[in-house]
């Protein structure tokens, strides 16, 4: 009787992506004391391969060396080899990442670093194919063996790089400095040239969706009456929304496109995107009313719910972009499969979504991605436009229908915070702008998942899987779900949220905050020490902490009248004045909270039986620049609501800036009125 493959060290993880190569012949060992220890024992350098379940050139890599026999062995033979799921652990991947970068190359994933025996990196790279990764570890192992001080000296520099001060690497400013909403349209006016007027975004290919760089320029736009700005966002979002990022038939995005027309997705699906998206989605209706935004909405929402909501209220991480070891097989289409489905209005939704008889991408299969509006395609074939919504959500249900008989894309199953955090936003903006309970519902129920399964014995953890949760949170999972909390209490007006984000935000001062640099590292004083100590101050596809932390601050500095959070948020902020107005591209969440100190913020504070209505009619109006408390009885338990009297026994609105209060009135236009 033949033995099945055996398998290593990861087959005891709870991460699919881990326990994605528990059975390579590789001998694999997670990120932790033992892996190291062997290195230090045995004197051999590591392997350090990071990646995620739902990316492609992972799996490549995977198949090509890593389940290779031969290039297993050289692996095994002559180094200690540790895989890392970078959604898991963000902290070793951000500290070798960077180091990659210090090497002056590309940086992306698969990373493969290798270090030495003390964790240091000498070495590194993203996908190998299997020849070149073969040359690869025979080479290294030898210069290790013969040049060991050479490879040690130049690991000791990228060291001493990683432990650098983020002040002096960026030559930070002033703590002292302020904005004027004039800077900060010059930070905006330097995207300009870089718009693609043709296809929406910026003018580059691959196109990742950035939903802080667009959410930056539409509250800009949106202040200084720049329609330009509006309308490139408004452009923007209509392009993504009718391209094949986006799931045409069945709701969210993709999180990129390899071309720079929105057209052929990567298409893999993160939680991280969609969340974010939904909130600028909703924010962008209030500004256009445009109702593909609003549909964009409620079909990523529907979704989300069928296909990545957790029984507990929790939400799965990603789902893969391959099925059957095939890219998007599960959401294109080819033309006998189309016309298996097409029904009675067959050439209107061939037109309407572009279907061609040889197929409009890859080996003969098509992508839905839409070029004209549905009225014009409607008018085209003759049909009132009724029938043609008809026609259409008709055939997406059927698409949807032949679906389910399709083998589905991995599903990564474990469940993060910090990106539940980010859905808890998403949705309570959803639940704001569309006044729909069902938002507000998922919300809470998500909020209440991370209070009950992720918060224990005083700790936010990063992941929940199978029961479990694992790895002391990071400030990503701190900040996105303190922002989440806020957000879900000027939807809810449940006390209970802002006070688990304020209690959220202690923990933060106390074991995130340096002192001396007035910012926050990544990881907390509490957690595993590495190499380095990280601080995360650039936007990317998810926004930098540390300009998360800012918002938060700020936020709950009016709420509470805490005067340090409200100082802090300010000094953050001036720190990335340079960088904001120079290199707004990667700082627009930050760019976002200059604008907010440009200009103060509005404090409303509503008392009386009728507070909660007043509120939901008052956030209809396109507001970004406010917080919003309400009690239908007055009370002094939250700062801003104290001394705050219902007037003449009618639902009292005060309209305050910098905690100075102007005459309380009675109604929505009389408060709009005194917003400034």
């Amino acid at each position: 009787m033949t033995k099945g493959p055996q398998p290593n060290k990861l087959i005891s993880e709870t991460s699919p992506y881990l326990l994605q190569h528990a059975y390579n012949p590789v001998d694999w060992h997670p990120w932790g004391e033992e892996a190291l220890n062997k290195a230090l024992k045995e004197d051999k350098p590591i392997i350090l391969s990071i990646g995620y379940s739902a990316c492609h050139w992972c799996h490549v890599m995977e198949h090509e060396s890593f389940e290779n026999e031969a290039i297993a062995q050289l692996m095994n033979d002559h180094y200690v080899c540790i895989k890392v799921d970078r959604e898991e652990r963000p902290d070793v991947d951000q500290v070798y990442m960077d180091a990659v970068q210090a090497m002056g190359l590309n940086g992306g994933w698969p990373l493969n670093v290798f270090l030495t025996p003390e964790q240091k990196p000498f070495y590194g790279g993203t996908y190998f194919p299997a020849k070149n990764w073969a040359g690869l570890l025979e080479n290294v192992a030898e210069a290790f063996s013969k040049q060991r001080q050479e490879l040690e000296d130049s690991a000791e520099k990228f060291a001493d790089h990683l432990g650098g001060s983020v002040l002096e690497q960026f030559s930070l400013s002033s703590p002292k400095s302020s904005f004027s909403l004039a800077e900060i349209s010059s930070a905006a006016g330097r995207l300009l040239p870089k718009f693609d007027t043709v296809w929406g975004g910026l003018q580059k290919a691959p196109k990742f969706p950035m939903p802080s760089i667009w959410l930056f320029l539409l509250r800009h736009g949106h202040a200084t009456n720049s329609q330009q700005l509006v309308d490139h966002v408004h452009f923007t979002l209509i392009k993504m929304a009718q391209g094949g990022i986006y799931d045409q038939a069945g709701g969210g995005f993709a999180r990129y496109s390899v071309d720079g027309e929105w057209f052929a997705p990567h298409f893999e699906k993160m939680l991280y995107d969609n969340a974010q998206l939904l909130s600028l989605y909703s924010e962008a209706y209030q500004v256009t009313e445009n109702p593909l935004f609003k549909e964009v909405v409620y079909q990523t929402v529907k979704w989300l719910e069928r296909e990545m909501l957790h029984e507990e209220g929790g939400f799965y991480a990603a789902l893969d972009a391959d099925s059957e070891g095939v890219e998007g097989k599960f959401y294109t289409w080819t033309q006998p499969e189309f016309e298996a489905i097409a029904g009675d209005q067959k050439q209107f939704i061939k037109d309407y979504y572009n279907i061609s008889d040889s197929g409009n991408w890859e080996h003969g299969r098509n992508i839905l991605f839409v070029t004209a509006p549905l009225e014009t395609v409607a008018k085209r074939h003759q049909l009132p436009m009724a029938q043609a919504k008809q026609a259409l959500a008709a055939f997406n249900e059927r698409a949807m229908q032949a679906r389910t008989s399709r083998i589905r894309p991995g599903l990564d199953d474990k469940i993060l915070t910090g990106w539940n955090g980010l859905l808890i936003k998403g949705l309570a903006d959803a639940a704001i702008v569309f006044k729909e309970e069902r938002f507000s519902k998922l919300a809470t129920n998500c909020a209440s998942f991370i209070k009950s399964k992720a918060w224990n014995n005083g700790v936010l953890h990063r992941t929940y899987k199978n029961g479990q949760t694992r790895l002391y949170g990071y400030l990503e999972d701190y900040a996105a779900t303190i922002d989440g909390l806020i957000k879900l209490y000027e939807a809810s007006f449940n006390r209970e949220w802002l006070d688990f984000g304020y209690l959220l935000s202690e923990q933060v001062m106390n074991e995130f905050f340096d002192q001396e640099e007035r910012l926050f590292y990544y990881t907390s004083s509490k957690g595993e020490k590495l190499i380095a100590r990280k601080k995360e101050v650039f936007d990317n596809v998810i926004p930098s902490t540390n300009s998360m932390m800012a918002h938060n601050l700020h936020k709950l500095g009016l709420y509470f009248e805490n005067n340090d959070y409200l100082t802090l948020a300010e000094e953050m902020t001036a720190r990335l004045k340079s960088l904001i107005l120079t290199e707004p591209d990667y700082l627009t969440n930050w760019a976002m909270m200059a604008g907010q100190l440009a200009k103060p913020t509005a404090e409303i504070a509503i008392v009386g039986p009728g507070a909660f209505e007043l509120a939901a009619a008052l956030k209809q109006t396109y507001l970004p620049n406010k917080v919003v408390a309400a009690s239908e009885t007055e009370t002094d338990a939250l700062p801003m609501l104290a001394g705050k009297k219902v007037v003449n026994e009618k639902t009292t609105i005060y309209v305050c800036y910098n905690r100075a209060c102007q005459r309380p009135v009675g109604t929505i236009k009389e408060a709009l009125s005194l917003v400034v």
